[in-house]
């Protein structure tokens, strides 16, 4: 039986090669989900605080949908769905064409929708808690509503919303492991093949539950000194 060493070390007898890849796809897919779902956000949360009332009723219908839903069950209707609809336009053209949706994609897919209807609720309270003088302030000097937003608005919204957004980015790295029921090999995935393979499955286990919780600790502390950065930058206004 080879011991804990040997399967923990690099190359064809160990399986930390595996691991470290899993953790590369986990990081890569975590970063790609990021600025998907906080633009989308942004502008659900921009929607759900409109005038017209089709852009709100759609903005909460939205949000509705994918904070009700279960996360898994979400990422699995987005990859067997996306499958099956591009499978069968693709038979309008060729009854034989057989099409696989790419799990990074479908993941990022799901699980960005998921994300941006949480970071939306977060913004909407952002946008709520910046005094509506702040906006008159900038009609008043001559900024149009871009500008407006993008000057006086923007600054503020990121420094409210940053503590909501640093949570939800904290669940975010966790619920990538969702994304090994779909075959990506990430972190999850891979210390799951590693533990059916060599029989020691609290081991491999063991390593994944370490592996999330230093990206938990190394993220809380990159959290932390965005957060200083912004308070100081605040402090010298």
């Amino acid at each position: 039986m080879q011991s804990v060493w040997t399967l923990l070390s690099w190359g064809p007898e160990g399986w930390l090669d595996d691991i470290a890849y899993g953790v590369f796809v986990t990081l890569s897919l975590a970063l790609a989900i990021l600025p998907f779902g906080l633009l989308i956000g942004f502008f659900v949360a921009v929607a759900k605080q409109s005038p017209e009332p089709s852009l709100r009723l759609a903005g909460t219908i939205y949000t509705t949908i994918f904070r009700g839903l279960p996360e898994l069950l979400t990422l699995l209707l987005i990859y067997y769905g996306a499958q099956i609809t591009i499978q069968n336009v693709l038979h309008l053209f060729d009854p034989q064409a057989q099409v696989e949706v790419n799990s990074f994609v479908s993941g990022m897919v799901a699980l960005g929708l998921v994300f941006s209807s949480y970071a939306s609720e977060v913004f909407l309270s952002a946008f709520r808690a910046i005094p509506r003088g702040q906006y008159e302030g900038g009609y008043a000097i001559g900024l149009t509503k871009g500008q407006t937003m993008r000057l006086v608005i923007l600054p503020q919204l990121i420094r409210i919303a940053l503590a909501g957004l640093s949570n939800l980015w904290l669940i975010l790295l966790k619920d990538t492991s969702l994304v090994s029921v779909i075959g990506l090999a990430e972190t999850l995935r891979q210390a799951g093949i590693a533990a059916r393979v060599t029989k020691h499955a609290f081991l491999f286990y063991g390593v994944a539950g370490l592996v999330y919780l230093v990206l938990a600790i190394i993220s809380s502390i990159g959290i932390n000194a965005i957060e200083r950065a912004v308070g100081k930058q605040e402090a010298q206004r």
